[in-house]
């Protein structure tokens, strides 16, 4: 490959990346100006309200427990899925990687070394934020499952907020980072895929981070 081609290839590449970051500090620019405009800060608005709801109706437990079960489910799905798919990527990037380690040289590094380890990367914090997610939604099932109005529940009633909180947080970042695959992937296929597939990972995001109307 000669050096007009190289440039171009890490080109596509670096703008692609480019557009992510942009987009992901412009949502964390508006959460913290406008923290209503955000799926984030509305969901976990919802989680808060939904555990005060809870703690004064008696006889709702087995409720509430059945729905941080699907909660812990989802998250289930989501850690089990990026796993596998990191074990793949392990897989067919592993051996290329041991390679590239013996040439460190900036110059000598192609796109598909960078690409290659950030797919695992990528796939493995979508494992973690998604196996932690289960940790909290697991811990909280504990707190809402004591009876509303007990002393216990009510004195729990923070920290199931706040577990609920970090869950819903930590689920949304592993799936979040598990839709930045599709961009690697198509670096890998042809660098100049990345920008467009970057651009479609940014309409589905938008998706995500908008909140739904409430009358």
């Amino acid at each position: 490959m000669n050096g007009a081609d190289t440039w171009s290839t890490w080109a596509g590449l670096v703008l692609g990346c480019i557009i992510v970051l942009l987009y992901e500090l412009r949502v964390l620019v508006m959460g913290r100006r406008e923290p209503e405009r955000v799926a984030r800060a509305a969901h976990a608005r919802m989680r808060a309200d939904w555990v005060r709801a809870l703690a004064e109706k008696p006889g709702f437990e087995i409720v509430a427990v059945q729905t941080l079960r699907n909660s812990l489910m989802s998250a289930t799905i989501s850690a089990s899925t990026a796993a596998l798919c990191m074990m793949g990527a392990v897989s067919l990037a592993g051996t290329q990687l041991a390679a590239g380690l013996h040439t460190l040289r900036p110059s000598a590094m192609a796109p598909l070394d960078i690409l290659g380890p950030a797919l695992m990367v990528v796939l493995f914090s979508s494992f973690v934020c998604s196996a932690l997610s289960m940790r909290y939604y697991n811990h909280a099932g504990f707190a809402m499952s004591m009876p509303a109005g007990s002393p216990e529940r009510m004195a729990l009633g923070p920290l199931a907020t706040d577990y609920l909180t970090r869950a819903g947080y930590l689920y949304g970042w592993g799936l979040r980072t598990f839709l930045m695959v599709a961009p690697l992937v198509g670096g890998i296929v042809n660098p100049w895929l990345m920008p467009p597939a970057s651009l479609g990972l940014v309409w589905v995001l938008w998706q995500f981070d908008r909140p739904g109307a409430v009358d």
